[in-house]
C-alpha cells in the first residue's frame, strides 16, 4: 500500500485502486497526493474500494486565482553532462540527422508516401491543409511551420498540390526565412513526373545532411516534451514523478522540459501557477486554463469529463485525480513560460503549452514547439510515436515485463528502489537517446503527426 500522510485513501500496489484508510462521510473529501480528488457520494467504511462507485469530481466552471509564488528551491547544478548531437548552421542542435517531407495539405499524402519508399525520407501524413478556415488554418500552418524548423531535420521538402488553401506560396509568407539547401518545395500539379522530381530533391537534401557530423553538446541544449497517455493508477506514484524530477534536473542543468495536456491540469493547476517566475507568467496561465474551460463549455462539454475507461479500470476515478498525477511530470522548478500553439520554445526551465490531452495532437504540439524528444509515460501502454523520439515509460512492472516492443525505461522501481539512482539512469538513458540510440517507436517506425481542430471545414 502507498500513502501520503495528509491521504484518507491508499493505493493498493497490486492494482493501483484506492482503499479507503478510515471511514469516509458523504460529501467529505477524498484525499489523495494530499489534495482533493473529488467528495464521497456515500458513507465509505474503513477498507472499503473508493472509485466511481462513490465518488464525484469538485470541479466547476471558471475559478478566479491569486498570484502567490513558491519557491521549492530547484538551484542551478554545474555539470560537464553532454550528448552527441547535430550543430545546425543556425546554432540550433538536432539529434536526429533525417531528411523530412512535409505536406502542405493531405491530398498529397500518399505522393509523399511513394517518394519516402524510393529514398528513405520520413514522411508524416495529415488531413488538413485545405477547406479549413480562420484558427484552424493558423494553427495548420503554425504545425508545419514548427516541422519545417526542427532542427532534428537536416533536410526538408515541402510537398504542396497547387490549389489548396494552404499553398506553398502562402506558406512560405508563414515560413519566413530559411536556407534554400536545407528546404526545398516541390508543387505537384506542376510537376510532370511528382515522385521523380521529389526523389531528386531528396538527394540533394540528403547531400547536405550528409555535411553534419555528431559533436559533443552540453546538456544545457536539450529540448524535452513531457507527456502521459494511457495512465493508470501507478501513475502519479512512479512515473509521473520520476519524469518529475527528471524535469528538475534539466532545469538544474539549465536544459528546456515543457508541459501539455491543458484539461490534465484541471484541479491541479494551483501547483503549477504558484511556481510560475513572474506575474506575467502567472497571469498566461491562469487564462490558459480558463480559455480551455471556455472551448469545452462552448461546445456544450463538461469539464471533468476526462478519465478514460482505461484511466478508470487502472485506477484513476476524477480528473482531478489525473490531473494531480499528470503535472508531477513538471516537478518542483520555475513556470518560466506558457506557449500557445505554434509557439517555440525559448526559456531554459519548465514552459507549459496549450492545448488538449490526445496523445497525437499533444505529441505533435510538443514536436513544433521544438523539443528534442519526448518522455511519455503510460500506465496501460501504448505504440505511439511522433516525429521526434517518443520514449515511453512504464508505470509497472507488469506492462513493462508484457510489451518490451513499446516500453524503452521501466518507472516502477521508484516505489522500492532508489528514486535518486533511478533519476540518474533516465538521465543517463536520454542522453543515449539524443545521442542516437533508437527507441521502440523508432525501431517500429510508429511516427504520426495530428494538428488541433475547432472549426469549420468547407
Amino acid at each position: 500500500m502507498l500513502i501520503n500522510k495528509l491521504d484518507n485513501v491508499e493505493v493498493n500496489l497490486e492494482d493501483g485502486h484506492k482503499y479507503a484508510l478510515r471511514d469516509i462521510q458523504q460529501g467529505e473529501d477524498i484525499i489523495k497526493y494530499g489534495y482533493p480528488i473529488g467528495h464521497a457520494t456515500a458513507d465509505i467504511k474503513q477498507g472499503e474500494h473508493v472509485h466511481t462507485h462513490n465518488v464525484k469530481t469538485n470541479l466547476s466552471e471558471n475559478l478566479t486565482y491569486t498570484y502567490r509564488y513558491k519557491d521549492y528551491g530547484i538551484l542551478p547544478e554545474d555539470t560537464d553532462l553532454t550528448f552527441d548531437g547535430y550543430v545546425r548552421e543556425n546554432g540550433e542542435v538536432g539529434i536526429r540527422n533525417e531528411i523530412w517531407i512535409v505536406n502542405t495539405v493531405g491530398c498529397v499524402n500518399k505522393i509523399a508516401q511513394k517518394i519516402a519508399e524510393k529514398t528513405g525520407a520520413r514522411y508524416f501524413p495529415h488531413p488538413f491543409g485545405c477547406s479549413q478556415l480562420g484558427d484552424d488554418q493558423t494553427v495548420t500552418q503554425k504545425i508545419l511551420k514548427g516541422m519545417v524548423n526542427h532542427p532534428n531535420a537536416a533536410g526538408v521538402l515541402v510537398l504542396g498540390l497547387g490549389c489548396e488553401n494552404n499553398n506553398i506560396d502562402l506558406f512560405k509568407t508563414v515560413l519566413g526565412e530559411w536556407d534554400d539547401r536545407r528546404v526545398k518545395f516541390l508543387n505537384c500539379q506542376e510537376s510532370a513526373d511528382e515522385v521523380a522530381d521529389g526523389v531528386a530533391l531528396i538527394r540533394e537534401l540528403q547531400a547536405y545532411a550528409d555535411t553534419f557530423k555528431r559533436e559533443k553538446v552540453h546538456i544545457s541544449k536539450l529540448k524535452v516534451g513531457l507527456k502521459c497517455g494511457g495512465s493508470d493508477g501507478y501513475s502519479g506514484i512512479t512515473a509521473n514523478p520520476l519524469v518529475g524530477r527528471f524535469a528538475d534536473k534539466m532545469s538544474a542543468f539549465g536544459g528546456s522540459c515543457v508541459l501539455t495536456e491543458v484539461p490534465e491540469m484541471f484541479g491541479a493547476e494551483h501547483l503549477l501557477m504558484e511556481r510560475c517566475e513572474s506575474e506575467e507568467v502567472f497571469e498566461k496561465c491562469v487564462k490558459l486554463i480558463n480559455n480551455f474551460k471556455d472551448y469545452y463549455a462552448s461546445h456544450g462539454q463538461v469539464i471533468y469529463e476526462n478519465p478514460s475507461p482505461g484511466n478508470k479500470k487502472g485506477g484513476i476515478t476524477t480528473l482531478e485525480e489525473k490531473s494531480l498525477g499528470c503535472v508531477q511530470k513538471g516537478g518542483l522548478g520555475r513556470v518560466v513560460d506558457v506557449l500557445d500553439y505554434g509557439d517555440r520554445l525559448t526559456k531554459n526551465g519548465l514552459s507549459l503549452l496549450n492545448g488538449p490531452g490526445n496523445d497525437i495532437v499533444a505529441v505533435t504540439n510538443l514536436m513544433a514547439a521544438g523539443v528534442h524528444l519526448i518522455l511519455f509515460t503510460t500506465g496501460r501502454g501504448t505504440p505511439l510515436g511522433g516525429a521526434v523520439p517518443t520514449v515511453k515509460i512504464a508505470t509497472n512492472n507488469r506492462l513493462a515485463n508484457a510489451k518490451k516492443n513499446w516500453i524503452d525505461f521501466d518507472a516502477s522501481p521508484f516505489i522500492t528502489g532508489d528514486p535518486d539512482k533511478l533519476t540518474d539512469e533516465l538521465v543517463q538513458f536520454v542522453v543515449e537517446v539524443a545521442s542516437g540510440k533508437e527507441t521502440r517507436n523508432e525501431i517500429n517506425d510508429y511516427r504520426e503527426i495530428s494538428i488541433f481542430k475547432d472549426g469549420v471545414t468547407l
